[in-house]
């Protein structure tokens, strides 16, 4: 009774079945919606974010080479909380209150000198506590020359890598820690040259 036995491609169609089964393209239970749990884990993921990082946008070209006009970059909010800003660390603040400038501006820059420190430019050099400091990230320079300034308990003194084009301590003092917002923490994005 050959007639009852299943043919060849019958057999084919099924035993492909059961392996097809397997593969993890063929189960749509991957595009379900997540259950509860699921919705906790991305409010408190949003959460997280939102109050211990940030992203921004650089408007100005006072970190050039460093960070260029357009790059979008992630900002660490959490580790001022606990220290104060390190020499070298590039952060984000509020501008101190000045002459055309609102609270809430936003600026960048890397801090040069912290509390108790004496900074001045001159001779196209920065010198901290009397000593010329090698910064081979600036574009150039500095063409102008500043007074010697203390640094107070507080307080630190930040300068844009780009010296010359950089509203900066240079113009409106030391400036206080409290104003600091987050640190920079890397370059998210960063638009071709067109």
């Amino acid at each position: 009774m050959s007639f009852l036995r299943p043919s060849a491609l019958n057999n084919f169609f099924i035993t492909s079945a059961t392996v097809l089964k397997w593969m993890p393209c063929q189960s749509w239970g991957f595009l379900r919606w997540p259950g509860l749990d699921g919705l906790l884990r991305l409010l408190v993921l949003v959460l997280l974010w939102s109050t211990f990082s940030e992203l921004r946008f650089i408007p100005s070209s006072s970190m050039y080479p460093t960070l260029r006009v357009g790059d979008r970059i992630i900002i660490e909010k959490a580790s001022y909380y606990l220290k104060v800003p390190a020499i070298n660390d590039i952060v984000t603040f509020r501008a101190p209150k000045q002459l055309g400038i609102t609270g809430e501006d936003v600026f960048i820059k890397r801090v040069v000198a912290k509390a108790g420190d004496l900074v001045q430019v001159h001779h196209g050099s920065l010198y901290v506590n009397g000593i010329a400091q090698a910064e081979d990230f600036l574009v150039e320079r500095p063409a102008y020359t500043s007074n010697l300034t203390y640094v107070p308990e507080g307080h630190v003194y930040v300068l844009g890598d780009n010296r010359n084009n950089s509203y900066d301590s240079h113009v409106w003092g030391p400036l206080p820690i409290k104003n600091v917002i987050g640190r920079f923490v890397t370059c998210c994005y960063r638009p071709s040259n067109k």
